[in-house]
């Protein structure tokens, strides 16, 4: 099926108008909840459920103690029944919630109770599907609740609460309403083309089509924070073989993650550990040795390094004081010489003077040490292990009178912990969750991304079409391309194809 203006009311007709449900918790807890939804929820559970009064004379948003028969399996457990009755539902149907004990068996006895009953299972995402449908949410915040339930961190539950809200939607709803109208009227110069009349102000029609171009832009751009903060930020460790990736690793994790050994090599695909920084979720991935050899076992693991690295928002470069690495912080002050401290108050590490900064220059010696070039994305730290074994090595905590090669430049022993503080602090410091917390709209999504990608490039046709004199005709369909990649994101245009992607992802009982 292709895209279309979804009618909602119909789409639930379209879908099915039957009754479903499912266990909206697992069961093995001390509690299960059992969620029931559809047209004759409230008439099948009374079938089952045992109480002072029946579930079709109560109120909505009401609770009822009782027990679950049936003549089949006889008394099953006792239970609180809530009831909801549309429209004041999640779904916006007549919905039940069934709290039992979570043992499988009182859940296994109960789900076969209901289908006796006349309900069946619903299918994965289901009663989110049918609340998008009813127009209880609309696309954007049901995915967002998908993230919620997968959140892992204080960063990614901020973002999906924010989401969830309709912040976001609304900040999309907002740019279409206004492209919308100005569309409206190019679109009625069309009627009047031989008067040659203009109703749409081309002069306001630019500031517009700027300002949305803007907005949209920066909710594009918003993606590489919002990614990360959704699947933890990757972190690749690497290094020669022997440096101590993988007691960094498992340093850092607080347990043996990794295999360490004195043997170089031992490391030959990557190991990942997951970890908290300050409400964010870091995912730091230990990876093989980066050498000249013949080894196969070994050439695969250098290849998945590579592949880490390409993923990876920051990658932790391991040295030794005794490694050539170990200098580069010298090379670099050499290199750029009073330049080297401009960028103090600058978290990006880039300045505004085209001079080569302190990353830029590990970047360069990295990409001349390993072969690998990353991209001005990337962060990139050179950390100095083993400090321990040399005594007259500078201590972790000392501050250069320079200054700026410690932004990037972080010496530690992963075998002692000292400087683990250091190396967590500049980790932190290098992802900003404050927007996240302030519940500004920050893009998770892939889907989202792609569809304002698309909405940019109607808009750069829009921008350049409107400078060259176009037709009111060709400005509209731009205009209106615009409108739809947006309308995508909220459901406002989608198709079946799509909705059946997006909630088969959904767990069941959500």
């Amino acid at each position: 099926s292709g895209s279309r203006n979804i009618n909602r009311t119909a789409g639930m007709t379209l879908l099915d108008n039957d009754t479903i449900a499912a266990p909206a918790t697992a069961a093995g807890g001390a509690l299960c909840v059992v969620r029931v939804s559809g047209p004759r929820a409230i008439d099948i559970c009374d079938t089952i459920f045992r109480g002072r009064t029946t579930l079709a004379a109560a109120k909505t948003a009401s609770a009822h103690y009782g027990s679950i028969a049936d003549t089949t399996a006889g008394v099953i457990d006792e239970a609180i029944v809530t009831i909801f009755r549309a429209p004041h539902s999640y779904t916006g149907e007549d919905s039940v919630e069934i709290s039992v004990h979570g043992s499988s068996y009182v859940v296994r006895a109960l789900m076969q109770a209901l289908e006796r009953a006349g309900a069946r299972p619903a299918r994965a995402g289901e009663f989110t599907r049918r609340a998008f449908l009813a127009g209880r949410m609309d696309l954007a915040q049901a995915e967002a609740v998908a993230d919620m339930i997968a959140s892992s961190s204080r960063a990614a539950h901020a973002v999906a609460a924010t989401q969830m809200r309709g912040a976001y939607s609304h900040e999309l709803q907002e740019l279409r309403r206004q492209l919308l109208d100005i569309t409206s009227l190019l679109e009625l110069e069309l009627d009047f083309s031989e008067e040659d009349v203009e109703f749409a102000d081309r002069t306001q029609l630019d500031t517009l089509l700027r300002r949305t171009h803007d907005k949209v832009a920066a909710l594009a751009r918003s993606f590489a924070l919002g990614n990360a903060l959704k699947e933890g930020v990757a972190v690749a460790i690497v290094g020669s073989p022997n440096v101590g990736k993988s007691t960094l690793l498992n340093r850092l994790a607080g347990e043996e993650r990794a295999m360490v050994s004195d043997i170089a090599g031992t490391t030959r695909d990557t190991v990942e550990a997951r970890i908290n920084i300050d409400g964010v979720d870091y995912r730091f991935i230990d990876t093989a040795g980066v050498h000249q050899t013949d080894d196969k076992l070994e050439l695969m693991g250098i290849d998945r390094t590579r592949q880490a690295l390409e993923k990876a928002r920051m990658v932790l470069w391991i040295t030794t004081a005794d490694e050539p690495g170990s200098n580069v912080g010298s090379k670099i002050r050499s290199n750029v010489g009073s330049n080297i401290g401009s960028n103090a108050g600058n978290p990006s590490g880039h300045n505004a003077h085209n001079v080569p900064d302190t990353e830029a220059a590990l970047k360069a010696e990295f990409a001349a040490a390993t072969g690998i070039e990353l991209t001005s994305e990337q962060i990139l730290y050179l950390i100095i292990n083993k400090i321990d074994l040399q005594p007259h090595t500078e201590s972790a905590s000392a501050v250069t009178a320079e200054g700026a090669e410690d932004r990037y430049t972080i010496r530690l022993s992963a075998k002692t912990g000292e400087g683990i503080r250091a190396l967590v602090a500049a980790l932190a410091r290098s992802v900003d969750a404050t927007a996240a917390y302030r519940g500004e709209a920050i893009v998770t999504n892939q889907r989202h991304y792609h569809a304002l990608c698309e909405a940019l490039t109607a808009l750069d046709a829009a921008l350049d079409g409107l400078q060259h004199g176009l037709t009111s005709e060709l400005l509209s369909e731009d205009i209106r391309a615009a409108i739809n990649h947006l309308g995508e994101i909220t459901g406002e245009i989608t198709s079946d194809d799509i909705l059946q992607n997006i909630f088969s992802k959904f767990c069941i009982g959500k």
